[in-house]
């Protein structure tokens, strides 16, 4: 988004009218803290403040906390600023160090203290790598060559990301269920950090049906976040008023367009929070409701998977692995949870002339299961709200 434009609809116009202020990811502080240390290890000076380039084009500066540097690596700190969200790494210090290895080498990741380590499957990175997400990753690779390129270096270098206090805070994470160990994740999509006051981003989420309306919108889409709209919009080509940043607030949307209905709902996020939404849970957010692995394997097992594979669904340590489990032997879990989110979605709208779709994706925004469109006659005896 063009940060000079006024936002008309969708993400952008729904963060304007809360009030709230932004704040920056850990991957977004990891990167600027590894452009920091490359760019004095490549030229003995540490920039401060260090500017970035996110993934929509926004281009914040970050000062430096922590530098340092012996000739054969670098480090440099940055304490996050979450903003008004209350994330529990608001305020911590994440640092990066860089060294040098041989040409040839890449970009290879290491979890420093306070970063975790994934050891169990079913996440997007292999059992053994430090959790360091694919898009933070993108960001600072695309950053090191920018940096090399601009000091006559190579790009390979090895990268280690730390969070002070970070193995402390991840205890009242979701990590260590997870299998994620010895700390935090390095997290972000956009690399800014969307604040949620649930009142303010409700009304919000009122307001964005409302413009929708006015502008004469028959199709909206409701989206858990950036890489579902960037789904919805391909999919279906809707303009930026007829998006609404849904997050995790599915009741909000549902009991608002109930009472101000359009033709047409799109749904769209990622299969493990729709997989939520499919067993009858309206609040998304991770500290609010879990996959049911047990719904899944029951929903599998509907779709033709055999006893042995509903258990391992059922033992499965996430979503996605569930959701692999079945791809690997054709079962098409995606589809069936898209199916059985838009039912419930319908249950929810009791009636309202409103076709619902549900669309289900990755992280990568790959479409993994999706539904047809239908009215509320699907909905008949099935209302239970």
């Amino acid at each position: 988004m063009n940060e000079s434009a006024e936002p008309k609809g969708g993400r952008g116009a729904q963060l304007k009218h809360t009030g709230l202020r932004p704040g920056w990811t850990t991957g977004a502080c990891a990167t600027a803290a590894t452009t920091a240390a490359y760019t004095a290890l490549l030229t003995g000076e540490f920039p401060d403040p260090v500017t970035i380039t996110l993934p929509k084009g926004q281009t914040p500066s970050f000062a430096l906390a922590v530098e340092s540097q012996d000739g054969e690596s670098a480090t440099a700190g940055v304490v996050k600023d979450a903003g008004d969200d209350p994330d529990v790494t608001h305020g911590a210090l994440v640092r990066s160090t860089v060294r040098r290895l041989p040409p040839g080498s890449g970009v290879v990741f290491k979890a420093g203290p306070g970063v975790g380590t994934i050891t169990r499957p079913g996440l997007p990175l292999p059992v053994g790598e430090p959790a360091i997400n694919p898009v933070p990753r993108e960001m600072i690779r695309t950053h090191l060559d920018q940096v090399a390129a601009a000091h006559g270096g190579t790009g390979d270098v090895e990268v280690t990301v730390s969070i002070d206090h970070g193995e402390e805070i991840a205890r009242s994470t979701w990590n260590p269920r997870l299998g994620i160990l010895g700390g935090l994740s390095v997290l972000g999509t956009t690399g800014i950090v969307v604040p949620y006051s649930c009142s303010a981003w409700i009304d919000s989420i009122r307001r964005g049906v409302d413009v929708a309306r006015a502008a004469g919108r028959t199709h909206v889409a409701g989206c858990t976040g950036s890489t579902s709209e960037k789904t919805v919009v391909r999919e279906h080509d809707l303009p930026e008023d007829a998006l609404l940043d849904m997050g995790d607030f599915a009741g909000a949307v549902l009991k608002y367009i109930r009472r101000h209905p359009v033709d047409r709902l799109t749904i769209c996020g990622g299969f493990a929070k729709l997989s939520k939404l499919a067993a009858g849970h309206l609040d998304l957010h991770s500290g609010r409701s879990q996959v049911d692995k047990g719904f899944l394997a029951d929903l599998a097992r509907g779709g033709g998977a055999s006893e042995a594979l509903a258990e391992e669904i059922a033992e499965a340590n996430t979503g996605l692995a569930a959701l692999q489990l079945c791809a690997a032997a054709g079962v098409p879990l995606g589809d069936l949870v898209a199916a059985t989110a838009r039912d419930e979605a319908l249950a929810v709208l009791r009636g309202a002339p409103v076709a619902v779709d549900v669309i289900c994706i990755d992280r990568a925004g790959n479409v993994v299961g999706r539904s047809d469109p239908e009215g509320p006659d699907r909905a008949a005896g099935h209302d239970r709200r």
